[in-house]
C-alpha cells in the first residue's frame, strides 16, 4: 500500500495493532481523523492517553476502574449475598446488559490454561478464596465462566477450593440458544440441554 505521507503511514501501522482491525480500515480512520478539526483528534488522543494512565483495577473485584473501589462493588443497592465469577471485564459488561444480575463480581483475569502457561497463581483465584472466607452474608457463588475445557478446569478448581465453606456453587445453564435449531446443534451442548432440562412452564 502506497502512502502520500509517511506520518500517515506510522499513524496507519498502530492503528491496525489494534484488534479486527485491518490496513484498509486503518487508512480510513486515519484519513478521517486528519479531516476532522484538530480539537476532536485531541479530545481522542487526550482521552487514550487518560485511559492508560488512570485506569486502575478495583481491589476488591479487579474490575475496570476509576477509583480503588469500582462502581458496582461500591454500590450499597447491589446484592451481597452472591458473587458472579467471569474471566475477564468484557463478561461483567455482558452479564450487566441482561439486567438480570444484581449481585457483586469478581474477576479472574483468565482461565486456567497450561499450554499457555496460566496457572491458579496467574489469577485472582487466590483473592476470591479469601473474599469467601471473610465476606458476611455470602451464600451463593456464581461460576460464570465460557464452557470451554479451560473454563470447565477453572470452574473445577475453584469448586475444589470452596467445597469446605457453607456456601452455594452453581454455574450458568448451558444448552442449545434462542432460535436455534436441534439439528444444527453440537452433541455436547445437546447432551447437557438434555441432562440440565427444565420443568416446562404454561
Amino acid at each position: 500500500m502506497q502512502f502520500p505521507s509517511k506520518l500517515i503511514e506510522n499513524a496507519v501501522a498502530e492503528i491496525a495493532k489494534l484488534p479486527g482491525i485491518g490496513k484498509k480500515t486503518a487508512l480510513r480512520l486515519a484519513l478521517h481523523l486528519l479531516k476532522e478539526d484538530g480539537q476532536e483528534t485531541s479530545l481522542l488522543t487526550d482521552a487514550l492517553a487518560r485511559m492508560r494512565s488512570e485506569t486502575v483495577y478495583c481491589k476488591q473485584c479487579h474490575n475496570i476502574s476509576d477509583a480503588d473501589l469500582c462502581q458496582i462493588c461500591d454500590n450499597p443497592l447491589r446484592d451481597g449475598s452472591s458473587i458472579c465469577v467471569v474471566e475477564d471485564t468484557r463478561d461483567v459488561m455482558a452479564v450487566e446488559n441482561t439486567a438480570q444480575y444484581h449481585g457483586q463480581y469478581h474477576i479472574l483475569g483468565g482461565v486456567i490454561s497450561p499450554m499457555d502457561g496460566i496457572g491458579p497463581g496467574e489469577l485472582n483465584i487466590e483473592s476470591l478464596i479469601n473474599r469467601a472466607k471473610s465476606a458476611d452474608g455470602l451464600k451463593e457463588i456464581i461460576l460464570a465462566l465460557s464452557p470451554t475445557m479451560e473454563g470447565d478446569t477453572t470452574a473445577f478448581y475453584i469448586t475444589k477450593k470452596l467445597k469446605d465453606l457453607d456456601i452455594k456453587l452453581s454455574t450458568i445453564a448451558r444448552g442449545v440458544p434462542v432460535g436455534g435449531e436441534l439439528e444444527y446443534t453440537d452433541e455436547i451442548t445437546l447432551g447437557r440441554s438434555i441432562l440440565s432440562r427444565t420443568k416446562y412452564e404454561v
